[in-house]
């Protein structure tokens, strides 16, 4: 009987989906590998530059880091915070009809304390590795056609996406689009963003923010009839066939359900252009900064936090708890000020707020916030006395 039910679990097990985390850990934030025309040494002082620029870029979160004036002054240095480079040959632009195109290329890495220290001089703030995992549903629409864009489809704009995705340290996927999804949602519904079928389809991702992002040379496009009309009444009869223009499209994104604005949705403004990728690499950007600006860490401001952990019970979870916090990119300090029973209370120094320290525990999942219902935290015997109600963790790691 037993064995049987080992066995019925096993194959429940098996038939599971496969679950992603909400939150990925971005390697190599201070690395950064920039186009080269050759390996001169004036092409490679500034392809350095260039280098540095992209990493100052990826810690800082938002294009405004590169016009601090102690940012600026910085990149004339990269030599003092350089480790080490090397260069590379790989594929650079997806050529739809023929192949991949090489480019040579400068990998650098940079000293990663030199940079945290050089941002608290400017007073910026720090973006963690911690980051949270973005889903992006994106639709190209062409004439009467639209399609939903996977790694696998055949079109340079998966490609642009992943390319950002590495530069500017955001973690960022795209949906399979295999017979689960198409079984689960319809084009029409990501077109409409209607936010049900959405998040329902979005559910076997685990992602912390839903992105729909739209591109269109037709329907979002507004056409002018009478600037039309002008460009044939200039030649007349003897025009064989109207004056080409130069093709349009616009591109517009929402926010679908992000946890940490509690599922509201917010929406872009349109972006408009001739180039599909440039309007692309835009709104991308402008979703990293709107994402940045929750989970920065300000360096100007240095917070006392006390927190308690209820389940300490040994001298190992002790240390791994302790250990957890010092590492934490939002912590400057930590001190213990006191061990009762199994409880924990710690002071932590923080770099930016109380709630970018949550949020990047919400991220991390290894020390959850106990919430009682009745809200005591702490019991205090009259209001001269009551102190700042102190949060209760729990250590899951």
């Amino acid at each position: 009987m037993f064995k049987s039910i080992i066995f019925l679990l096993i194959v429940i097990v098996g038939f599971l989906p496969i679950l992603t985390i909400d939150a990925v850990e971005v390697k190599d934030l201070y690395q950064a590998s920039v186009a080269i025309n050759s390996q001169k040494s004036s092409d490679r002082a500034v392809a350095l530059k260039k280098a540095l620029a992209a990493v100052m870029l990826k810690v800082g979160g938002e294009k405004s880091v590169l016009n601090n004036a102690v940012i600026k002054k910085s990149l004339f240095k990269y030599q003092s915070y350089l480790n080490q480079y090397q260069y590379q040959q790989k594929s650079w632009q997806i050529v739809d009809t023929q192949g991949n195109e090489k480019q040579l290329f400068l990998s650098a890495s940079f000293n990663e304390e030199k940079i945290n220290q050089l941002f608290q001089q400017a007073n910026l703030p720090l973006w963690g590795s911690l980051r949270p995992q973005i889903l992006l549903w994106l639709v190209d629409e062409q004439g009467l056609t639209r399609r939903v864009m996977s790694n696998s489809s055949a079109s340079n704009l998966p490609f642009m996406v992943n390319e950002f995705s590495a530069q500017r340290g955001l973690p960022i996927m795209m949906p399979l689009m295999d017979l689960t999804d198409n079984h689960q949602i319809k084009v029409s519904d990501i077109w409409g963003r209607f936010q049900e079928p959405i998040k329902e389809a979005s559910r076997r991702y685990l992602p912390e923010a839903i992105v729909v992002m739209r591109i269109s040379n037709s329907s979002l496009v507004v056409s002018d009839n009478n600037e039309l009309e002008d460009s044939m009444s200039d030649c007349g009869l003897l025009c064989a066939a109207p004056l080409t223009k130069e093709q349009n499209f616009v591109l517009d994104w929402s926010l679908l359900d992000w946890n940490v604005i509690k599922g509201q949705q917010k929406f872009s403004k349109q972006y408009q252009g001739t180039v599909p990728h440039t309007l692309l690499l835009q709104g991308l950007s402008d979703i990293t900064e709107l994402i940045y600006q929750r989970y920065a860490l300000s360096t100007t401001s240095q917070n006392d936090y006390v927190i308690e952990v209820a389940n300490v019970d040994t001298l190992t979870t002790y240390v791994e708890v302790f250990n957890f916090l010092s590492n934490l990119s939002a912590v400057k300090s930590i001190t213990l000020l006191n061990a009762k029973g199994n409880a924990r209370r710690f002071e932590l120094q923080l770099l930016g707020s109380e709630e970018s320290l949550l949020a990047s525990l919400k991220l991390n999942k290894k020390l959850t916030q106990y919430i009682d219902p009745l809200a005591q935290y702490n019991v205090v015997e009259s209001l001269e006395s009551a102190e700042k109600l102190i949060p209760v963790f729990y250590w899951g790691g």
